[in-house]
């Protein structure tokens, strides 16, 4: 069967290279998703960096998760903690053999020692007007989903949340597969936002095991980039060889296709022939496209010229900015209801 599939989607590819893509039609709408809350204006992944996510127009908020060693789901990019944005404050109990714990694995680490943390204090050099909030901790996937309740009752706001595995016969970094997909859907059912998620990895596995386990409960988003798109990769569940491609970006829409993920979301820095030509081709198998980390305003604005669904961006009140300029509705593809519009500017209360 799979022989069948292979040759129908690679059918489908050579017509899509031979369509024109056709520009966005005035107006049309975007998905603005705020990355890791939007980096470019506050430190990441923390309370107050999906509060100025929502405060500058994001329609879905983007984050990370890892996987604590007593099993808790938190908000975090990195497998490690890194010096670069958390600094300890102290042992969670005296003579603690973990301490100190910034350098450590996630997987490492308890919920609690990870409390103890810093979060909020350290401006990262690359974002020079990122705004800091002093004594900030690490949340769980939880809190997140119930400080964000607090402003939307009526659960409009969406997510696009990330499966952080770094666990293969390269290194083990992180929980496994299993773990992050039984310990995340736990985390998503209990929300009250199952119908606003988006499940995205760089390791295909999880998405795929998410599907088997879950049909149809959540959309997924298979991110993409020079880590996991090569010949042999262990973060896909198919080899990219056996498609009939004339590229690896190719052959990566194809075994999406072909896995039933709903989105591709390559990285993108700017918009040439051979994005053209995967756009076309992403779209006419029926898959969204969400570019990041779209950082420059030009190549925003070509993108939406282009007509993607939806981009990734450090800078949410900058791309929102260009998007009403443009005309474009921000709003997530996820059914009714835009992230709630709130009014605000530097003295606005965030939580620290």
């Amino acid at each position: 069967m799979f022989d069948r599939m292979f040759i129908a989607l690679s059918a489908i590819a050579g017509a899509a290279a031979a369509a024109v893509v056709a520009p966005r039609k005035a107006g049309g709408s975007l998905d603005l998703q705020a990355h890791r809350g939007g980096r470019g204006n506050t430190v990441e992944n923390v309370l107050p960096s999906f509060a100025w996510g929502l405060i500058n127009g994001a329609s879905t908020l983007e984050m990370d998760n890892g996987i604590t060693k007593d099993g808790e789901v938190v908000v975090w990019h990195d497998e490690w903690i890194d010096a670069g944005k958390c600094t300890d404050t102290g042992p969670v109990v005296n003579s603690d053999p973990d301490y100190p714990y910034v350098g450590k694995l996630i997987k490492d680490l308890t919920l609690a020692q990870l409390k103890t943390l810093d979060c909020g204090s350290l401006q990262q050099s690359d974002f020079p007007s990122q705004r800091t909030y002093p004594g900030t901790k690490l949340s769980t996937l939880g809190e997140v989903f119930d400080f964000v309740s607090c402003v939307d009752p009526e659960h409009t706001v969406a997510f696009n949340i990330e499966s952080k595995v770094n666990n293969t016969i390269l290194g083990v970094y992180s929980a496994g597969v299993n773990t992050f997909v039984t310990k995340q859907w736990a985390a998503f059912k209990k929300s009250g936002y199952l119908d606003r998620i988006t499940y995205q990895s760089f390791d295909w596995r999880t998405l795929v095991e998410m599907q088997l386990l879950h049909p149809g409960a959540l959309r997924t988003s298979a991110l993409m980039s020079d880590l996991n798109l090569y010949l042999g990769t262990p973060y896909l569940p198919i080899d990219l060889g056996d498609f009939l491609a004339e590229s690896l970006e190719e052959a990566a829409v194809l075994a999406v296709a072909l896995l039933g993920i709903d989105v591709v979301s390559p990285q993108v820095t700017a918009v040439d022939d051979g994005f053209r030509a995967f756009v076309k081709l992403s779209n006419t198998l029926g898959k969204a496209v969400l570019p990041w980390t779209i950082d420059d305003m030009s190549v925003a604005e070509d993108l939406i010229a282009l007509g993607v669904q939806g981009v990734i961006t450090d800078y949410t009140d900058e791309v929102r900015a260009l998007a009403d300029e443009l005309g474009v509705e921000v709003v997530s593809p996820l059914g009714a209801g835009a992230a709630p519009e709130v009014v605000g500017g530097d003295g606005v209360d965030v939580p620290g």
